[in-house]
This record gives structure tokens, sequence and C-alpha cells, in this order.
């Protein structure tokens, strides 16, 4: 599992991502992300909703098994993140890890 935590880490320090269960709506729809990962206590209505436009664009998803104050501190924020999309993974090999 740390693996996993140093390349999202990675992926905020180098590459593109954006927080929020809004933004992740949005790039779930239009298929921009390459990688979506959800927070283990992001709301239900929205993992359901994240999942289902992912699924629709051909993104991947993965499911976290962090808190959103875990994955926020994770990312190295002073707040709560229940959702982060990746754009560009930067340095780090995120996306390999996840499939």
């Amino acid at each position: 599992m740390a693996d996993i935590d140093k390349a999202i880490r990675m992926a905020v320090d180098t590459g593109k991502v954006d927080f929020g269960v809004k933004s992740a709506l949005r790039l779930a729809s239009s298929g921009e992300a390459r990688l979506i990962i959800i927070s283990s206590n992001c709301p239900k209505k929205f993992k359901e909703d994240i999942t289902y436009y992912s699924k629709l664009s051909k993104t991947a998803v993965y499911m976290s098994s962090e808190t959103s104050l875990e994955l926020g501190s994770l990312c190295g924020k002073p707040f709560p993140i229940s959702a982060l999309s990746i754009h560009d993974p930067g340095n780090s090999n995120v996306l390999e890890l996840v499939k």
C-alpha cells in the first residue's frame, strides 16, 4: 500500500492533478482525466456517480483505503480530499500500480 501512497504523492508533486468531487465528476464525464482516486469515506452518491461516468468515458477509477483526511495529508493539503483526478502522472508510476 505504501507504494501507491508514494506514487500518489509523486503525481501531486510532479504531475497535473485536480482535487474535489465536482472536478472529478466533470472530468469523469468528459474523459479528460487518466485516473480518478476516491477516498474510502467519499459520500456514496458521489462514488456511484463518478464510477458511472468513468465507465462511460473509460477512465480508470481507484478506490483508496484512505479516508478523505488521510488522502488530504498524503497530498500535502491542509483539508480533506474525497476525490482527486490525475491528468498527467508526472514522474509517478501510479497509473501502472492501480491496474
